[in-house]
Protein backbone atom coordinates (compact mmCIF):
# COMPACT_ATOMS: atom_id res chain seq x y z
CA UNK A 1 0.00 0.00 0.00
CA UNK A 2 1.32 3.61 -1.20
CA UNK A 3 0.85 6.53 0.84
CA UNK A 4 1.21 9.49 -0.88
CA UNK A 5 3.11 11.82 1.25
CA UNK A 6 1.13 15.02 0.63
CA UNK A 7 -1.89 13.27 2.29
CA UNK A 8 1.01 13.17 5.18
CA UNK A 9 1.59 16.52 5.26
CA UNK A 10 -2.05 17.43 5.49
CA UNK A 11 -2.28 15.50 8.53
CA UNK A 12 -2.44 17.95 11.85
CA UNK A 13 0.66 20.36 12.00
CA UNK A 14 1.68 18.63 15.11
CA UNK A 15 4.87 17.16 14.02
CA UNK A 16 4.87 14.09 16.88
CA UNK A 17 1.36 13.02 15.49
CA UNK A 18 2.35 13.02 11.68
CA UNK A 19 5.79 11.27 12.72
CA UNK A 20 2.85 8.54 14.71
CA UNK A 21 0.92 8.50 11.91
CA UNK A 22 3.51 8.03 9.32
CA UNK A 23 4.86 5.02 11.28
CA UNK A 24 1.34 3.12 11.16
CA UNK A 25 0.96 3.74 7.93
CA UNK A 26 4.72 2.21 7.52
CA UNK A 27 3.86 -0.60 9.86
CA UNK A 28 0.77 -1.73 7.85
CA UNK A 29 2.57 -1.03 4.47
CA UNK A 30 5.35 -4.12 5.85
CA UNK A 31 2.46 -6.22 7.15
CA UNK A 32 0.84 -6.43 4.24
CA UNK A 33 4.05 -6.78 2.16
CA UNK A 34 5.08 -9.85 4.47
CA UNK A 35 2.04 -11.30 4.24
CA UNK A 36 1.99 -11.46 0.43
CA UNK A 37 5.44 -13.06 0.62
CA UNK A 38 3.89 -15.58 2.55
CA UNK A 39 1.12 -16.04 0.03
CA UNK A 40 3.24 -16.16 -2.74
CA UNK A 41 5.93 -18.73 -1.20
CA UNK A 42 2.80 -20.87 -0.14
CA UNK A 43 1.81 -21.28 -4.06
CA UNK A 44 5.28 -21.88 -4.99
CA UNK A 45 5.50 -24.91 -2.57
CA UNK A 46 2.19 -26.42 -3.30
CA UNK A 47 2.81 -25.92 -6.85
CA UNK A 48 6.52 -27.99 -6.48
CA UNK A 49 4.26 -30.58 -4.35
CA UNK A 50 1.73 -30.77 -7.34
CA UNK A 51 4.97 -31.32 -9.99
CA UNK A 52 6.41 -33.95 -7.47
CA UNK A 53 3.28 -35.72 -7.48
CA UNK A 54 2.69 -35.69 -10.79
CA UNK A 55 6.09 -36.82 -11.66
CA UNK A 56 5.76 -39.82 -9.37
CA UNK A 57 2.62 -40.75 -10.84
CA UNK A 58 4.33 -40.91 -14.34
CA UNK A 59 7.47 -42.59 -13.51
CA UNK A 60 4.89 -45.45 -11.63
CA UNK A 61 2.79 -45.92 -14.52
CA UNK A 62 5.90 -45.85 -16.94
CA UNK A 63 7.79 -48.12 -15.02
CA UNK A 64 5.86 -50.64 -13.49
CA UNK A 65 7.56 -53.61 -10.89
CA UNK A 66 5.95 -57.39 -10.71
CA UNK A 67 5.61 -59.51 -7.58
CA UNK A 68 9.47 -60.33 -7.56
CA UNK A 69 10.22 -56.81 -8.23
CA UNK A 70 11.31 -56.75 -11.84
CA UNK A 71 10.28 -54.29 -14.16
CA UNK A 72 7.93 -54.22 -16.55
CA UNK A 73 9.02 -53.64 -19.72
CA UNK A 74 6.14 -54.40 -22.26
CA UNK A 75 2.64 -52.76 -21.37
CA UNK A 76 0.71 -55.50 -22.32
CA UNK A 77 -1.63 -52.47 -24.67
CA UNK A 78 0.89 -50.77 -27.45
CA UNK A 79 4.26 -50.95 -28.37
CA UNK A 80 5.36 -48.13 -26.11
CA UNK A 81 9.63 -48.50 -25.62
CA UNK A 82 9.65 -50.70 -28.68
CA UNK A 83 11.22 -49.54 -32.66
CA UNK A 84 10.26 -51.98 -35.16
CA UNK A 85 8.63 -52.46 -38.65
CA UNK A 86 5.50 -51.22 -37.72
CA UNK A 87 4.17 -53.45 -40.68
CA UNK A 88 4.38 -56.57 -39.10
CA UNK A 89 4.67 -56.14 -35.18
CA UNK A 90 1.52 -55.02 -33.06
CA UNK A 91 -0.17 -56.18 -29.79
CA UNK A 92 -2.46 -58.81 -30.11
CA UNK A 93 -4.92 -59.97 -26.98
CA UNK A 94 -2.26 -58.07 -24.96
CA UNK A 95 0.85 -59.82 -26.44
CA UNK A 96 3.37 -58.57 -28.32
CA UNK A 97 2.84 -60.38 -31.98
CA UNK A 98 5.28 -60.62 -35.10
CA UNK A 99 3.75 -61.64 -38.46
CA UNK A 100 5.10 -62.05 -42.11
CA UNK A 101 2.92 -63.16 -44.82
CA UNK A 102 3.65 -63.29 -48.59
CA UNK A 103 2.28 -59.70 -48.99
CA UNK A 104 3.89 -58.57 -45.54
CA UNK A 105 7.46 -60.17 -46.07
CA UNK A 106 10.45 -59.33 -44.08
CA UNK A 107 13.33 -58.19 -45.49
CA UNK A 108 15.69 -59.95 -44.34
CA UNK A 109 15.86 -61.25 -40.34
CA UNK A 110 14.00 -58.14 -39.04
CA UNK A 111 13.69 -57.19 -34.96
CA UNK A 112 11.41 -55.04 -32.21
CA UNK A 113 13.91 -53.16 -30.20
CA UNK A 114 13.79 -52.72 -26.71
CA UNK A 115 14.74 -48.80 -26.52
CA UNK A 116 15.26 -49.27 -22.71
CA UNK A 117 19.25 -48.46 -23.54
CA UNK A 118 22.28 -50.72 -23.54
CA UNK A 119 22.00 -53.79 -21.13
CA UNK A 120 25.13 -55.92 -19.13
CA UNK A 121 24.40 -57.86 -16.76
CA UNK A 122 20.95 -58.51 -16.03
CA UNK A 123 17.71 -61.07 -15.50
CA UNK A 124 15.22 -61.29 -18.45
CA UNK A 125 11.78 -63.46 -18.49
CA UNK A 126 9.22 -63.61 -20.65
CA UNK A 127 7.09 -66.25 -22.73
CA UNK A 128 6.84 -66.95 -25.92
CA UNK A 129 4.89 -69.50 -28.66
CA UNK A 130 5.53 -68.78 -32.50
CA UNK A 131 4.62 -71.01 -35.45
CA UNK A 132 6.74 -74.44 -37.07
CA UNK A 133 7.00 -73.11 -40.17
CA UNK A 134 9.77 -70.40 -38.92
CA UNK A 135 11.98 -69.17 -36.09
CA UNK A 136 12.14 -66.14 -34.10
CA UNK A 137 14.62 -65.11 -30.88
CA UNK A 138 15.86 -63.31 -28.35
CA UNK A 139 18.55 -60.57 -29.18
CA UNK A 140 20.80 -59.63 -25.64
CA UNK A 141 24.22 -57.65 -25.48
CA UNK A 142 23.80 -56.94 -29.35
CA UNK A 143 23.93 -54.01 -31.49
CA UNK A 144 21.64 -52.35 -34.25
CA UNK A 145 23.74 -52.64 -37.51
CA UNK A 146 24.46 -48.98 -39.00
CA UNK A 147 22.42 -47.63 -41.74
CA UNK A 148 25.29 -48.14 -44.45
CA UNK A 149 25.20 -51.89 -43.54
CA UNK A 150 21.70 -52.77 -43.25
CA UNK A 151 20.93 -53.20 -46.97
CA UNK A 152 17.10 -54.38 -48.22
CA UNK A 153 15.55 -51.39 -46.70
CA UNK A 154 15.45 -53.04 -43.26
CA UNK A 155 16.23 -50.62 -40.26
CA UNK A 156 15.92 -53.08 -37.73
CA UNK A 157 18.86 -55.50 -37.97
CA UNK A 158 20.58 -56.37 -35.02
CA UNK A 159 23.73 -58.84 -34.54
CA UNK A 160 25.14 -59.98 -30.95
CA UNK A 161 23.98 -62.97 -29.19
CA UNK A 162 20.94 -64.49 -29.49
CA UNK A 163 18.10 -66.96 -27.81
CA UNK A 164 17.17 -69.18 -30.64
CA UNK A 165 13.35 -69.25 -30.48
CA UNK A 166 11.26 -72.61 -31.99
CA UNK A 167 8.06 -74.40 -31.71
CA UNK A 168 9.88 -77.40 -31.73
CA UNK A 169 11.18 -80.38 -28.93
CA UNK A 170 13.50 -82.53 -31.24
CA UNK A 171 17.15 -81.94 -30.91
CA UNK A 172 19.45 -80.41 -32.00
CA UNK A 173 16.83 -78.11 -33.61
CA UNK A 174 15.24 -76.84 -30.19
CA UNK A 175 14.66 -73.21 -28.65
CA UNK A 176 16.87 -72.43 -26.43
CA UNK A 177 20.54 -72.46 -27.84
CA UNK A 178 23.09 -69.57 -28.14
CA UNK A 179 23.11 -68.24 -31.86
CA UNK A 180 25.57 -65.62 -32.97
CA UNK A 181 23.48 -63.48 -34.89
CA UNK A 182 25.84 -62.21 -38.28
CA UNK A 183 28.52 -63.09 -36.12
CA UNK A 184 31.12 -65.74 -36.85
CA UNK A 185 30.74 -68.67 -34.43
CA UNK A 186 27.20 -69.82 -35.42
CA UNK A 187 25.30 -71.70 -32.93
CA UNK A 188 27.63 -71.16 -30.23
CA UNK A 189 26.19 -73.19 -26.85
CA UNK A 190 23.21 -75.58 -27.89
CA UNK A 191 20.82 -76.68 -25.58
CA UNK A 192 21.91 -79.30 -22.68
CA UNK A 193 25.85 -77.91 -22.97
CA UNK A 194 27.78 -76.78 -20.34
CA UNK A 195 30.41 -74.93 -22.34
CA UNK A 196 33.61 -72.40 -22.32
CA UNK A 197 34.57 -70.68 -25.24
CA UNK A 198 37.77 -68.98 -25.04
CA UNK A 199 40.99 -67.74 -27.88
CA UNK A 200 41.69 -71.64 -28.65
CA UNK A 201 37.94 -72.47 -29.57
CA UNK A 202 35.04 -74.47 -27.48
CA UNK A 203 35.21 -76.82 -24.53
CA UNK A 204 32.29 -78.67 -23.26
CA UNK A 205 31.59 -80.13 -20.34
CA UNK A 206 31.14 -84.47 -19.93
CA UNK A 207 27.80 -83.71 -18.24
CA UNK A 208 24.47 -82.99 -19.84
CA UNK A 209 22.10 -80.39 -18.14
CA UNK A 210 19.41 -82.06 -19.86
CA UNK A 211 19.12 -85.08 -22.51
CA UNK A 212 16.38 -85.13 -25.70
CA UNK A 213 14.31 -87.41 -23.82
CA UNK A 214 13.88 -84.46 -20.82
CA UNK A 215 13.06 -81.85 -23.28
CA UNK A 216 10.42 -83.28 -24.86
CA UNK A 217 9.00 -83.83 -21.66
CA UNK A 218 9.84 -79.70 -21.06
CA UNK A 219 8.73 -78.38 -23.99
CA UNK A 220 5.33 -77.21 -24.84
CA UNK A 221 4.75 -77.34 -28.42
CA UNK A 222 1.64 -74.72 -29.55
CA UNK A 223 1.85 -74.03 -26.53
CA UNK A 224 3.24 -70.93 -24.05
CA UNK A 225 7.11 -71.32 -22.96
CA UNK A 226 8.29 -69.61 -20.10
CA UNK A 227 12.19 -68.15 -20.45
CA UNK A 228 14.81 -67.05 -18.55
CA UNK A 229 18.48 -65.59 -19.49
CA UNK A 230 20.63 -64.53 -16.82
CA UNK A 231 23.74 -62.26 -18.04
CA UNK A 232 26.61 -61.96 -15.26
CA UNK A 233 30.12 -61.28 -16.61
CA UNK A 234 31.02 -63.30 -19.17
CA UNK A 235 28.60 -65.94 -17.82
CA UNK A 236 25.63 -66.56 -19.53
CA UNK A 237 22.77 -69.29 -18.50
CA UNK A 238 19.41 -70.28 -20.12
CA UNK A 239 16.38 -71.60 -18.44
CA UNK A 240 12.94 -73.14 -19.88
CA UNK A 241 10.03 -73.79 -17.84
CA UNK A 242 12.06 -73.19 -14.61
CA UNK A 243 14.86 -76.18 -16.10
CA UNK A 244 18.55 -74.85 -16.86
CA UNK A 245 18.96 -75.69 -20.26
CA UNK A 246 22.58 -74.03 -21.04
CA UNK A 247 25.32 -72.73 -18.91
CA UNK A 248 27.58 -70.73 -21.37
CA UNK A 249 31.11 -68.61 -20.46
CA UNK A 250 32.39 -66.53 -22.97
CA UNK A 251 36.50 -65.89 -22.49
CA UNK A 252 37.10 -64.82 -25.70
CA UNK A 253 39.43 -62.19 -26.01
CA UNK A 254 37.77 -60.34 -28.90
CA UNK A 255 34.01 -61.64 -29.65
CA UNK A 256 32.89 -62.15 -26.48
CA UNK A 257 29.85 -59.68 -25.77
CA UNK A 258 29.73 -57.47 -22.55
CA UNK A 259 26.98 -55.09 -22.88
CA UNK A 260 24.31 -54.25 -25.84
CA UNK A 261 20.49 -53.76 -26.74
CA UNK A 262 17.19 -56.46 -26.26
CA UNK A 263 15.32 -56.85 -29.37
CA UNK A 264 13.00 -59.76 -30.57
CA UNK A 265 13.54 -61.49 -34.08
CA UNK A 266 10.64 -62.12 -36.78
CA UNK A 267 12.95 -64.28 -39.52
CA UNK A 268 13.06 -63.64 -43.03
CA UNK A 269 12.00 -66.51 -45.44
CA UNK A 270 8.92 -68.44 -44.94
CA UNK A 271 5.54 -66.82 -43.48
CA UNK A 272 5.43 -67.02 -39.91
CA UNK A 273 4.64 -65.48 -36.51
CA UNK A 274 5.69 -65.11 -33.13
CA UNK A 275 4.23 -63.86 -30.10
CA UNK A 276 5.74 -62.48 -26.75
CA UNK A 277 4.13 -61.97 -23.28
CA UNK A 278 5.03 -61.12 -19.53
CA UNK A 279 8.85 -59.28 -20.78
CA UNK A 280 10.35 -58.23 -17.55
CA UNK A 281 13.88 -57.54 -16.45
CA UNK A 282 16.37 -57.05 -13.63
CA UNK A 283 19.37 -55.16 -13.72
CA UNK A 284 22.09 -56.25 -11.77
CA UNK A 285 22.26 -52.99 -9.88
CA UNK A 286 18.43 -53.43 -9.05
CA UNK A 287 19.27 -56.08 -6.53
Amino acid sequence: MLIQSDWLLSVPEDRGQSHAFAQFFTFSNDLEISFMVRVFCWLVCLSLMSFVVASQAVAEDSVKLDSDGMMVIFNGKDLTGWDGDPRLWSVRDGVIHGETTAEKAAKGNTFLIWEGGNLQDFELRLSFRCTASNNSGIQYRSMRVPAGKRGGGNEWVVKGYQHEIRNEDTFPNVPGFIYDEKGKRGRICLVGETATWNADGKQVADERLIDAAAFKDLMKVDDWNDVKIIAKGNRIQHFLNGKKILDFTDEHPQMALNEGILALQLHAGKPMWTEFKDVRIRLDDDK
